[in-house]
């Protein structure tokens, strides 16, 4: 049972939160303790000082509130803790699909990054499904003027790393393909054996560096990514300054990150941008952490014991003083 305080302990949440009505009990212990205060004033006014004030020292008052006070934040801390808080915290994810998406078209031929985009992209899409967690599935799929799917889910990485090395260029860019051929591919991830129920967590990363020329839109295909809850991770790869050669001219192919980010948007995933080999190695390793982490409630009630006892301490300390000089 989980439940967010209203009020009390403002964005916190327990296990047990029923058990934060003994919190009720600090507030009447602090008028009781002020009721007390108010009487000894009272009594003194009264009594006035005798002979035997004159040889004790008199109290100093500021440590017995001072000492009042840490019990109070004692009492509460470990009121917390006895109610079992939990925050979320990331954790190793257990299973997930990944769909590796590339744009072979041939503007990806462009020199603009060492050896040229679809070489450096191949290198660092090796290393990226060669880094994921071991139950992942992965897929791959090339698009161009088409998409394919080269590679159903799988935990091969062996297969997917050989397909990925064998991509050639092709004319045309249709992303939205991509995306749709993508989604298609989800639909062949295996159960799981343990769970066959069970929703398994699925992510698209495309990698591209221009425009939608033929197919469906885009945004449209991204609309329907969200629909089925799959984010896509876009990567807009190049710089402004790429060029490819057709038949001895230069043809200026710049990145465009406009589509790509409105892609992202739309399903809810990242837009990112990588214009070398070294940033996409980058780009790879944030998405990597992003897709093989997720945050999951935790118990976290050492930390507040931990506080609890730690006024207690001084606490213990200040009603310790009252009764005894320090040296």
């Amino acid at each position: 049972m989980t439940l967010t305080t209203m009020g009390l302990v403002p964005m916190l949440q327990f296990l047990a939160p029923q058990r934060l009505w003994l919190l009720l009990l600090i507030p009447a212990l602090v008028v009781l303790y002020l009721l007390m205060v108010q009487r000894k004033r009272a009594r003194t006014r009264q009594v006035g000082r005798t002979m035997l004030d004159l040889v004790i020292p008199r109290e100093t008052p500021w440590r017995r509130h001072l000492a009042v006070g840490l019990s109070i934040l004692s009492l509460l801390t470990l009121t917390l803790a006895f109610a079992k808080p939990k925050d979320q915290v990331l954790v190793p994810r257990e299973r997930a699909t990944i769909v590796v998406t590339i744009d072979v078209s041939l503007s990806m031929e462009a020199a603009d990054v060492d050896p040229n985009r679809l070489e450096a992209a191949k290198a660092g899409a090796d290393a990226f499904v060669t880094s994921l967690p071991p139950k992942f599935n992965v897929s791959l799929v090339s698009f161009a003027g088409t998409a394919t799917t080269l590679v159903p889910p799988t935990l091969d990485r062996g297969a997917v790393t050989a397909a990925i090395n064998s991509l050639q260029l092709q004319p045309s860019t249709a992303i939205g393909e991509g995306i749709y051929t993508s989604l298609a591919a989800l639909a062949q991830v295996p159960p799981d054996p343990a769970d066959p129920k069970a929703v398994v967590p699925a992510r698209i990363v495309l990698l591209s560096d221009g425009k939608t020329q033929v197919g469906r839109p885009a945004d449209q295909a991204a609309k329907v990514a969200r629909d089925q809850k799959v984010p896509i991770y876009t990567i807009a790869y190049g710089t402004e300054n790429g060029f490819i050669e057709v038949s001895g001219r230069r043809e200026p192919v710049p990145v465009d990150h406009a589509e790509l980010a409105r892609v992202a948007k739309i399903s809810g995933g990242e837009a990112y941008s990588a214009a070398s080999a070294g940033e996409l190695k980058e780009v790879y390793k944030d998405i990597g952490s992003s897709v093989g982490k997720e945050k999951v409630d935790k118990e976290v009630t050492s930390r507040y014991a931990g506080f609890g006892l730690g006024f207690a301490i001084l606490a213990a300390m200040g009603m310790i003083s009252l009764g005894a000089r320090w040296p």
